[in-house]
């Protein structure tokens, strides 16, 4: 029999030594949907573990590294990136547009606040949505019906047939496949260089020139991209990258870990590294719906050794938020936990900061990210989703200012973001009016940034921040 090998000697003992990937399967638990044939189902788990990871050990460690550092300020995060991908979408055009806007936005941070900025980007495996409701009703040929809700392309489809819109195991392969695909492209790229990244007068900034800008922040913008160029030697200066490889850039992937059939399959020790990686992404995260202390996604991602995500709303108590990230990290580890804050601008004052003193004053060991997006949801009078630029930067402004109040680090921001043009959220620079959105609505979730305005309120975020 084959020794097996040796562990590390100084590593601290596992927290939950009995846990194993299918630990969540033991929680009481109904799911908002069900695979209807069980043995199709672990066929696809099974060929699923069999595959090679999509990420490694090592990423997800030199990962964590850098989220410790960002939680004493030495660093900042930029995470960004899709409402749901579609395998559809799994195209250069679209993945070569995503990770451009990403970068250009790290070049404009690096810049603003002289610190390195780490990207992780919400692709590679946001195949999976949370819904409000478990079905829908709707016509289908001359007829009301009431089938699944759409819960994203690693569970369903989203044309409204029966055949669509029942979960398929079959899909969390060909999400896999698909992620995988758009892994390579992203390396490729970044391996080859992507140029434009360090050449900001090739960058769409006709924004600037909008009539409506307040010229104060026109003089604002203008002064920045006249020395963004700027940025490669901020990068060199801060560590980040050396002069001969200052086109190659790491870049780590995130999404929310809905569907625990997935995540479960790519879960497996590593050698010579003690506890279980989830291999799907580098930074998997826990919303507001799946956050039950009891609950399976709880369960599951206590066990893995990748750093963990959870979405913080406005009706979070600092004694639950403590006993989350007790349950998940209770070695108290850097680096080890993010706290996706989404409150809404219209409550971010009054919510975030007992919050943030609370956990100060317990001494955790977090990193405070603001997601802006989530909680500023609105209705147009003729029912479409949107959000308004304006509530977005408030919300942004608002979590800065609880920040230096509190005396506590801000060290990253999340985004849902595309870099097609696409017209879904209100306002910004470029001007977005009701009566744009229906020129290129096409998100099948949640409204997301478009080019100019992700990278407008880059400009105002690195503003935003400084001293």
């Amino acid at each position: 029999m084959a020794n097996n090998p040796p562990k590390n000697a100084d590593a601290v003992p596992l927290p939950y030594p009995n846990w194993t990937p299918t630990s969540w399967k033991s929680t009481s638990y109904t799911a908002p949907y069900k695979y209807q044939d069980p043995a199709a189902l672990k066929a696809a788990t099974d060929r699923l573990a069999q595959l090679p990871p999509l990420v490694t050990s090592g990423e997800i460690e030199k990962l964590k590294k850098q989220i410790a550092e960002a939680q004493l300020g030495n660093r900042f995060i930029l995470q960004g990136g899709d409402c749901a991908e579609t395998l559809d979408e799994c195209r250069p055009e679209f993945i070569a547009n995503k990770l451009k806007i990403l970068l250009q936005m790290s070049l404009v941070m690096i810049h603003g606040l002289s610190l390195p900025v780490t990207r992780i980007g919400r692709f590679a495996g946001q195949y999976a949505k949370p819904r409000s409701s478990p079905t829908q009703t709707a016509d289908f040929n001359g007829q009301s019906i009431t089938l699944p809700s759409y819960f994203g392309d690693l569970v369903n489809r989203a044309p409204f047939t029966p055949e669509d819109r029942a979960p398929n195991p079959n899909l969390i392969v060909e999400g896999y496949k698909h992620a995988s695909m758009t892994l390579n492209f992203i390396r490729s790229l970044l391996d080859g260089g992507f140029a434009d990244l360090h050449h900001p007068e090739y960058w769409d900034l006709s924004f600037f020139h909008n009539a409506d800008l307040d010229q104060d922040r026109k003089a604002q913008y203008q002064r920045m991209s006249q020395t963004l160029a700027d940025g490669l030697a901020f990068m060199e200066n801060l560590g980040e990258q050396q002069v001969h490889e200052s086109t190659r850039v790491d870049f780590y992937t995130s999404h929310e870990g809905l569907n625990l059939h997935y995540e479960q399959a790519q879960t497996r020790t590593v050698p010579r590294k003690d506890g279980h990686f989830d291999l799907t992404a580098h930074l998997p995260w826990i919303g507001e719906r799946n956050r039950n202390l009891d609950g399976p996604h709880i369960e599951f991602f206590k066990g893995i050794q990748n750093p963990v995500g959870i979405k913080v709303g406005p009706t979070m108590n600092p004694d639950e938020l403590t006993k989350l990230i007790d349950t998940l990290n209770p070695q108290n580890e850097p680096g080890k936990i993010v706290l996706i804050v989404r409150m809404g601008a219209g409550k971010v004052a009054d919510n975030l900061p007992p919050l943030l003193s609370h956990i100060k004053n317990s001494g955790k060991l977090v990193l405070w990210m603001t997601d802006p997006m989530h909680a500023n949801g609105t209705t147009t009078s003729t029912g479409i989703k949107t959000r308004n630029f304006n509530d977005i930067l408030t919300e942004l402004q608002q979590t800065v200012e609880a920040h230096k109040q509190a005396g506590t680090v801000l060290g990253g921001v999340h985004f849902e973001l595309t870099g097609e043009d696409v017209t879904e959220c209100l306002g910004g620079a470029a001007g977005i009016t009701e009566a744009d959105l229906t020129k290129n609505y096409v998100s099948l979730c949640d409204p997301r940034l478009n080019y100019q305005q992700s990278l407008e309120l880059a400009f105002l975020l690195a503003t935003a921040m400084q001293p």
